[in-house]
């Protein structure tokens, strides 16, 4: 099955590496966005399975995004990045939609493509 991504960073250098490692480990990412209203927009366009998405973006933070895709049908899985992990802890993430984090300093280890299927963990 093919798993359908949508990566979300203000930085333009890290969503093409982002994409790059998605794209290596069998994913399609299906659209970029830079900030939180774009992202938004090419969920709903795009529908796809998962977002990867930065904390920090120019209009509204990674939080905010997952809480509004919450409150949708289907919403994707989402997979939080930022350079600081010790900022909350997994209840915090889980309880505003977000399946897990991964360091961005960690992306190019982690298990992307099992973070982003159905029965996928963080570990």
């Amino acid at each position: 099955m093919c798993i359908n991504i949508v990566v979300v960073d203000d930085d333009p250098g890290f969503r093409s590496i982002a994409t790059m490692l998605l794209t290596a480990r069998g994913l399609r990412v299906v659209a970029e966005s830079r900030d939180g209203a774009s992202a938004l927009d090419a969920v709903r366009a795009h529908r796809p399975h998962g977002l990867l998405l930065d904390l920090h973006l120019p209009d509204l933070d990674g939080l905010t995004v997952a809480r509004r895709l919450a409150e949708e049908d289907h919403p994707p899985r989402i997979v939080l990045t930022s350079t600081d992990r010790s900022l909350w802890s997994q209840e915090e993430l889980e309880s505003t939609g977000i399946e897990c984090f991964v360091a961005k300093d960690k992306l190019f280890d982690a298990d992307l493509r099992g973070m982003f299927a159905a029965s996928g963990t963080c570990d």
